[in-house]
């Protein structure tokens, strides 16, 4: 079993064909998928799957802190079943291709005092921008 769908059963979330077929799709290292290509992936497990019904799957799994939407530069939201380890993201500018990564320190740390008017910091988002080695060659 996937380890989202073990952490989904652990919160006693009812699982239905379509949400475990939702949860199957998006299990894996570096899975940063679109709305659109969840419904096609699990359309091809369970041909009768909505579109309505991967949309409010996939905003249920947000909302449960389960799956972390993910948006960068106006393209299609993406969502990350890595919701559990702290981590930023890579992002490909020229395909869009996103990795997760694991950088070294504390982002929070690199924001000087002066830099923080005042708020207490609680998170950082951190994304790298580069080109992918499909895009570079």
């Amino acid at each position: 079993m996937s380890d989202l769908l073990e952490r989904l059963r652990g919160r006693g979330w009812r699982m239905t064909s379509q949400r475990r077929v939702v949860a199957e799709v998006l299990d894996g290292e570096h899975v940063h998928l679109t709305a659109d290509e969840v419904l096609v992936r699990a359309a091809e497990k369970l041909p009768e799957i909505s579109r309505a019904t991967v949309y409010n799957t996939l905003g249920e799994l947000v909302s449960l802190g389960e799956v972390i939407e993910v948006a960068t530069d106006g393209r299609a939201k993406r969502y990350d079943p890595n919701a559990r380890t702290p981590h930023q993201h890579l992002v490909c500018s020229g395909c869009g291709a996103i990795r997760d990564v694991r950088p070294q320190g504390d982002p929070l740390a690199d924001l000087p005092s002066t830099e923080r008017y005042g708020f207490t910091v609680e998170a950082a988002e951190v994304t790298y921008r580069g080109v992918c080695p499909a895009c570079a060659a």
